[in-house]
């Protein structure tokens, strides 16, 4: 039988695989160095969404909720990322010292420190005053330091000790020390600056006693009143802050405070105002402050332009006294050219428009004597006053000729503080959203009402517990007083919606000293990022860099995506390339491989 072999020379699959060539080296190395930088970004995205889903409108708004109710607790004094700052009000009736704190600046320069109000183990505020002010020391300024000694040993307290070397004290002296005379102010403040640091630890300086004007005053109490409500947080509009002066900026609030003795005002202006004359430019130089919050002087979106005032003897109680010499002089003198008698006995009294009826009463001035009985007639009793405003016929101008940059009554909004929330609350119950019609029928109402039932409803309850006998007696007035003040002194339109009287501001006072110590620290975000810059100089510089350039990162992203791509089909054509070289190889294996076959015929 015949036997038939096959041989072959190389194995059969030789002659029918394509050999596969492998990337270079190089590029092996390129294209692992692509994939990992591809990978980090993509995660670094990942975790900037994060970030980015976390700031959303309502989750802002919820954080700010926290916030306000975290502002209600106790002080962590055990954290140790907590800073510390102190300020000294020093007023003509007394002295107060608040203690606030801060937590380290979050990195981002464009916002301010987060400053709050210290608050004890029972959750109640850091603050304690002592009387009388400190204008008592005038003539012994050497105990200008024994004075003030109570207030640091309490903040000293409360303070943790290791702090203290780094926890900044500022006293700030007000009305009454404005009031005496240069040199007894400055041997005040020199002996404070020479005692206290010999028994406190705390940073101070000379630069941080000083005598403020009324118009610091004023300022610290704007930044306090918009820093609580949060219109320096440069973000998007929410529900809480509809309407923004540019995009990304906040409008803030402008403040009304009417005490018992001064009134005072404060808003935002424009940087452009219109056409002035040479005088009225020279008052708006005085009356207008610019200043800047942010931490950098290079940087402008915390740089804000505000109008304040203050008008002395414009308060409730002084504006009272200034009413009672003007009706006791205008009666006295027209009983001596007329013949009359009126006032001069409880018979035939002075009928006074702006107290209730049937309320009697006395003034006395100077052995003046003038008997008075209320009519409670509201309209006739602004009438009355108009005079004490001490308007001018300029159209720019206010109370007492001063003049007053112009409101956009249109896209603003106030808060009226002390007077104007107590005469809106106290008696009428209709504080918080002033509205002018309502308002005026309250009070016109109240002004009506005989001053018997009056008292028989506070003896009833009927009004706020901080109602007392003095507010029900000169509610007529200050309700009137108040009126004129807003409409015809500060020319607030009568159906003006945007005014909001308060006492608290999310359940607590809002003091200048916020404000003060708030422009007082405005340098030290800065100190804190650059300190944080040189310990993360070896870490995360890149992720700072993309945080804050989110078109940067995205750019990279989408070159180093694209680079992979062509580098991928770089491959690819390589690849076919030489897939293509390699077929007339193959052929040519076959050709040669299959005459060599061998047949072989046995038995």
């Amino acid at each position: 039988m015949a036997r038939i072999s096959f041989s072959f020379l190389c194995p059969a699959s030789w002659y029918f695989t394509v050999p596969t060539v492998s990337p270079f080296p190089r590029q092996r190395v390129a294209f692992l160095g692509l994939f990992f930088i591809s990978c980090l970004l993509l995660l670094m995205l990942i975790m900037d969404f994060r970030h980015w889903g976390a700031s959303s409108p309502r989750d802002r708004q919820y954080e700010r909720y926290l916030a306000r109710v975290g502002d209600l607790e106790a002080t962590d004094t055990e954290d140790p990322d907590l800073n510390y700052g102190l300020v000294v009000d020093c007023g003509s009736s007394g002295s107060r010292i608040f203690v606030y704190f801060w937590p380290r600046h979050n990195g981002n320069p464009h916002d301010l420190l987060d400053i709050k109000q210290m608050r004890d183990r029972n959750s109640q505020p850091v603050v304690k005053k002592i009387k009388p002010g400190i204008s008592a020391m005038a003539d012994t300024p050497e105990h200008a330091s024994d004075y003030l000694r109570p207030l640091l040993s309490f903040a000293a307290a409360h303070v943790p000790v290791r702090k203290h070397k780094e926890t900044p004290l500022y006293i700030l002296c007000t009305a009454g020390m404005r009031l005496l005379p240069e040199r007894k102010q400055l041997a005040i403040l020199a002996d404070l600056v020479k005692d206290l640091p010999l028994e406190f630890d705390f940073l101070f300086s000379q630069s941080q006693a000083e005598v403020i004007s009324g118009k610091q005053e004023g300022v610290y109490a704007w930044i306090g009143i918009n820093f609580v409500l949060g219109r320096f947080d440069h973000e998007d509009a929410d529900a809480e802050a509809p309407q923004e002066l540019v995009t990304g900026r906040r409008r803030t609030v402008g403040i009304l405070d009417m005490g018992g003795a001064s009134l005072q005002i404060a808003y935002e202006v424009p940087t452009s105002t219109s056409v002035l004359s040479p005088q009225e430019e020279e008052a708006a130089k005085i009356l207008l402050a610019e200043f800047n919050l942010g931490c950098d002087v290079q940087h402008t979106e915390h740089v804000y332009r505000v109008y304040v005032t203050t008008f002395l003897g414009f308060g409730g109680n002084f504006a009272r006294q200034r009413y009672e010499d003007l009706v006791l002089n205008e009666t006295l003198n027209k009983n001596r050219l007329l013949g009359h008698k009126t006032g001069l006995s409880p018979d035939n009294p002075f009928l006074d428009p702006c107290l209730p009826v049937g309320l009697t009463d006395v003034v006395e001035r100077n052995s003046q004597v003038l008997h008075v009985r209320g009519r409670g007639d509201w309209a006739a009793c602004g009438a009355m006053l108009s005079p004490l405003l001490a308007r001018s016929n300029t159209s720019q101008a206010s109370l007492n000729g001063i003049y007053q940059s112009p409101i956009d009554f249109n896209n603003s909004e106030f808060y009226g503080f002390s007077e104007f929330f107590y005469c809106t609350e106290d008696v009428l119950r209709i504080g918080g959203r002033y509205h002018g019609p309502t308002f005026a029928k309250a009070a016109q109402d109240y002004c009506g009402m005989a001053w018997s039932v009056l008292t028989q409803r506070f003896k009833n309850g009927l009004f706020s517990s901080h109602a007392d006998e003095h507010r029900l007696k000169y509610q007529c007035f200050k309700s009137a007083w108040m009126y004129q003040v807003l409409h015809e002194g500060f020319h607030f339109p009568y159906d003006y919606p945007n005014l909001q009287t308060a006492q608290l501001v999310y359940d607590r006072e809002v003091q200048w000293t916020l404000g003060a110590i708030l422009y007082k620290t405005r340098f030290l975000p800065l100190r804190d990022l650059r300190q944080e810059g040189v310990r993360q100089a070896h870490g995360n510089w890149f992720r700072l860099s993309f945080v804050y350039n989110h078109y940067l990162f995205f750019a990279c992203i989408l070159v180093v995506l694209l680079a992979i791509i062509l580098y991928l089909l770089r491959l690819r054509r390589i690849h076919h390339r030489q897939t293509r070289a390699s077929a007339p190889l193959n052929l040519l294996w076959i050709e040669e491989v299959v005459p060599m076959i061998g047949v072989q015929v046995g038995p």
